[in-house]
């Protein structure tokens, strides 16, 4: 029986450092593919932030920072380290009607509700 009681405390040290251990392998492995992300960033690239907004990269001279271009000439600044990742490049599709067959509504505002009319 004592020399089972011996093995049991190196036994259980081994199961559970062994996953510490990968776990932190894994974590460490994921931050530097971040941050080789974040370094190769160039003018065109198409990203999203760490919050989800998309946009085109205007300028990445900077060590901390980046230029982003959110729509067209709307350019913020924000922290290397808010890119999340790349996106591939999609073709937007934008759709033009014509004049002519373009129908011109007015917004219509409804009428306030009144809460103590009785039906």
């Amino acid at each position: 029986m004592g020399n089972l009681s011996s093995l049991m405390f190196p036994l259980l040290l081994v199961l559970l450092a062994v996953p510490l251990f990968l776990s932190a392998r894994k974590q460490k492995r994921a931050m530097a593919e971040q941050q080789q992300l974040q370094s190769s960033l160039q003018p065109g690239d198409k990203v999203m932030t760490t919050s989800g907004l998309y946009g085109t990269v205007a300028d990445a001279s900077h060590d901390t920072t980046i230029d982003i271009e959110i729509s067209e000439g709307v350019v913020t600044r924000w922290l290397r380290a808010a890119i999340r990742e790349k996106v591939a490049e999609t073709d937007d599709v934008v759709i033009v009607a014509e004049e002519d067959e373009a129908e011109v509504t007015t917004p219509k505002v409804a009428e306030p509700l009144d809460h103590n009319a009785k039906k």
